[in-house]
């Protein structure tokens, strides 16, 4: 398995945007590894969430959006690996393997079906000999909560994530197999 890491973090749309940031101990030691690497469609990862951390929110977050996307996924659309509302505004990060179950996760937060058509974390799995981009980003809102509704999809978390949105940290890591 070849491993090409690029870490990278964008702050946008507060005042301090410098100061609002999303980093994970373990991404920035190693970049994703077969520990995030989803373990169907031809994958064989341990499909592990890493371990995230934020500081420095927009004083008046109200609830967070955190994603998790590849651009270069070849389906037109790119590809929803993990989406998670209504985080709360006093969380500060998310424990690794969080995303294996709702109980792992912030009380009061959702996961909303990704591409893999499953409401909890699906690790990387791109196409043997090409290196693809997973962004990671955070979003701090100015609202409480995103109704909860089996039928979320990414893009609709999306656009609400964004018509809320007062703040953004941004980190991106690249993984081929």
């Amino acid at each position: 398995m070849k491993k090409v890491v690029l870490g990278l973090v964008v702050m946008l749309g507060c005042a301090n945007a410098q100061d609002f940031t999303l980093s994970s101990p373990e991404l920035e030691a190693n970049g994703l590894t077969n520990k995030q690497m989803f373990n169907q469609f031809g994958c064989q990862g341990e499909n592990i969430s890493p371990a995230l951390e934020w500081n420095n929110a927009p004083k008046d977050t109200k609830s967070f959006v955190l994603t998790v996307y590849d651009p270069d996924a070849p389906s037109g659309s790119g590809w929803w690996h993990w989406v998670v509302a209504n985080i709360p505004p006093a969380t500060t990060g998310i424990i690794e393997n969080a995303g294996s179950s709702v109980d792992l996760m912030p009380k009061g937060s959702w996961s909303v079906r990704n591409d893999y058509g499953i409401n909890t974390f699906g690790g990387a799995c791109p196409p043997e000999g090409r290196t693809h981009r997973y962004q990671f980003t955070l979003y701090a809102l100015d609202i409480d909560q995103i109704p909860e509704s089996e039928a979320a999809s990414p893009a609709f978390i999306g656009f609400m994530a964004n018509h809320h949105m007062i703040g953004k940290a941004t980190m991106t890591y690249t993984f081929g197999r």
